[in-house]
């Protein structure tokens, strides 16, 4: 009895702080059996999924690096167009210049071409014209000196041509006077 008394005495004086052994063990068979389950179940699985993800990830900034190189690619073929369009715009620009100028010498040429025609043709009218009226003018200066002869003289001149004859020598004389004042001078 001595040995239940110091036993119960012993058993008293244990501090509560420290588990018991057989609470040990099954804790750490229990933590065993739940450590080797996710060492064998879930470690491989996280794994996997990490690497997944991973993967993805990769995967997206090699994606993001290939439309990056994309976009640079079309920015540069954008900029060479641009330019090549503002060389073209330029050269047609030139190009309009260059036949304004032709176009307006040709116009320059024609209306030139025109007036000269134009200026040809009034020629052509003016003489026509002073030589209706030098015609019209010699008959009537002719009528006019038959009348002032027949005046002269006191009897009519009737026969036409005889007056006509003389009428035309009167003014080939004054003509023929008019041109040695004029060669004078």
């Amino acid at each position: 009895m001595l040995h239940a008394v110091i036993a119960a005495g012993e058993a008293e004086v244990q501090n509560p702080l420290i588990p018991q052994v057989y609470d040990i063990v099954w804790s750490l068979v229990c933590f065993i059996v739940i450590l080797v389950f996710f060492w064998w179940k879930v470690l491989p699985r996280m794994k996997k999924l990490l690497d997944e993800r991973g993967a993805a990830i990769e995967g997206n900034i090699a994606k993001a690096d290939e439309a990056q190189r994309e976009a640079e690619a079309a920015l540069e073929q954008y900029t060479a167009q641009l330019a090549e369009a503002r060389v073209e715009a330029s050269r047609i620009r030139e190009q309009a210049r260059t036949d304004a100028q032709r176009i307006g010498s040709e116009i320059t040429a024609n209306a030139q071409a025109e007036a000269e025609r134009v200026k040809a043709n009034a020629q052509v009218a003016i003489e026509a014209e002073r030589q209706a009226a030098f015609t019209s003018l010699r008959t009537e200066v002719g009528t006019l000196a038959i009348d002032l002869a027949s005046n002269v003289v006191g009897e009519t001149l009737t026969d036409d041509q005889k007056a006509t004859a003389l009428v035309d020598r009167f003014l080939a004389d004054l003509e023929a006077s008019e041109s040695g004042k004029a060669g004078k001078n």
